[in-house]
């Protein structure tokens, strides 16, 4: 992968936000509120914990999500990873040079205050998220 890519947070498919949620908040995780991402169809909250790695929660907002498929084989399971990058196009280019399948175009998104993310595949690697700088997460 690029050198130039940080590790952000890893994206976890969930079927209720809540349940997953409060076994985090035992361990000392402070969670974010809950938002609609409609480009996405996910509803998003993000867990966080002072020196722990970011977890994103990602639960189905109708069958037509894109996390349905993966709920439905495996259950709650670790989705993504999402690195943060300067520049998405350069970086969305670099990938494909490394193999990598872009799943879904840059947009704009809710829960990075409006940064954009795109997601890549590869088969040796899985789901990837990139978000464009700041990368600023909502409360």
């Amino acid at each position: 992968m690029l050198e130039g890519m940080k590790f952000h947070h890893i994206g976890v498919a969930v079927k209720s936000i809540e349940a997953t949620a409060a076994m985090y908040e035992q361990a000392g995780y402070r969670k974010s509120a809950i938002v609609t991402d409609p480009i996405q169809n996910v509803n998003i909250c993000w867990l966080t914990k002072a020196g722990e790695p970011i977890v994103e929660l990602l639960a189905p907002v109708d069958e037509t999500s894109p996390v349905c498929k993966t709920l439905e084989k495996n259950g709650v399971t670790p989705y993504h990873c999402c690195y943060v990058v300067d520049n998405l196009e350069e970086a969305v280019k670099a990938l494909r040079q490394e193999k990598y399948v872009l799943t879904s175009k840059p947009e704009p998104a809710v829960a990075f205050c409006g940064s954009r993310v795109c997601f890549l595949y590869n088969k040796n690697v899985g789901l990837i998220e990139l978000v464009e700088t700041p990368a600023k997460i909502i409360d």
